[in-house]
């Protein structure tokens, strides 16, 4: 089906929330730890040779993380491990929660120790702060903007390869919700499932009511629909979720009418932050957004070392 939303101009965004995240459950540290070592490992191989040739051993320093715009924090975890996994000695404050909104020259953690430790750990710390905070503040935008309409912004598996938990988390922190994490956690038939299944031959509602009667009743059950005429089949199928892909504004309305409750009516594609009001006020209760993962700008922070 063709997307025909009506083009608009881009909006003034709307104020980013005080605190958008309500406390996030935190990544388990070890996930946090195999990251950063990784990166850490990857920039420094052999150690940082231009500290070890112009910072003396016994050098320190205290360093500020600073906003150079505004945004919703997310990456206490990243910061601390970073800097603890560089090399001894080093401790960070932080001065802002994840999930808080900073200003634009807002300090945002102080960091003292060794100099030369503070130097190895700065680039992986930024690095993963800015990409964090800026899925959090983007994922804050598309927030505010469904704001009154009960629909929820949850993300996609359109994450960066070995980075979800860390990028699922900032989406928490940006005050959106999660769709499944994995492969594993969730049977969600797409259009290339169902194309498959056509191919084969038989009743698609059959078809689905027999692979649901297989799974555990803990399992849930998506499908996506790419026409209005596939939701009859699908609900009869026992979809919990019925994912409306690539529907127009107004068959949105119609496939929320046409659910009535059955099942959660879940709206993806060409969702962006011109869009989601529009799609928010057809009445369905997710919209996932690929881009909130997939395409996100950097916030741009800095960190500044006072020796």
């Amino acid at each position: 089906m063709t997307n025909t939303l009506p083009p608009t101009e881009t909006p003034s965004p709307k104020p980013l929330p005080p605190n958008a995240g309500a406390s996030p459950l935190p990544v388990p540290g070890p996930a946090v730890d195999h990251v950063v070592a990784a990166a850490l490992a990857e920039d420094a191989p052999w150690g940082d040779l231009t500290s070890l040739a112009l910072i003396p051993e016994d050098a320190d320093a205290t360093a500020f993380l600073t906003a150079r715009e505004e945004g919703i924090f997310c990456g206490t975890q990243v910061i601390e491990a970073a800097f603890r996994l560089a090399g001894p000695g080093a401790a960070v404050i932080s001065l802002v929660r994840d999930g808080e909104r900073f200003d634009a020259g807002g300090i945002l953690a102080e960091i003292s120790g060794p100099a030369r430790t503070i130097l190895a750990a700065e680039r992986v710390a930024l690095n993963l702060a800015q990409r964090l905070s800026g899925i959090a503040t983007l994922t804050a935008r598309f927030v505010a903007e469904t704001e009154g309409t009960g629909a929820r912004i949850a993300d996609t598996r359109k994450t960066t390869p070995g980075l979800r938990a860390l990028e699922r988390y900032a989406v928490r922190c940006g005050g959106g919700f999660n769709h499944r994490y994995s492969l594993s956690d969730a049977v969600m038939a797409k259009d290339n499932h169902l194309a498959v299944l056509a191919a084969s031959g038989g009743d698609l509602a059959s078809a689905l009511r027999q692979a649901k009667d297989g799974l555990s009743h803990t399992v849930h059950f998506e499908v996506e629909v790419d026409s209005l005429e596939q939701i009859e089949a699908v609900l009869a199928g026992g979809a919990d979720t019925v994912l409306l892909d690539n529907f127009s504004i107004e068959d949105l309305r119609r496939g929320v009418e046409a659910i009535d409750g059955r099942a959660l009516a879940e709206a993806s594609g060409n969702v962006r932050l011109d869009t989601v009001a529009a799609i928010a006020a057809t009445g369905v209760d997710i919209i996932s957004a690929g881009a909130l993962t997939h395409s996100v700008r950097a916030l741009d922070l800095g960190l500044d070392i006072r020796a």
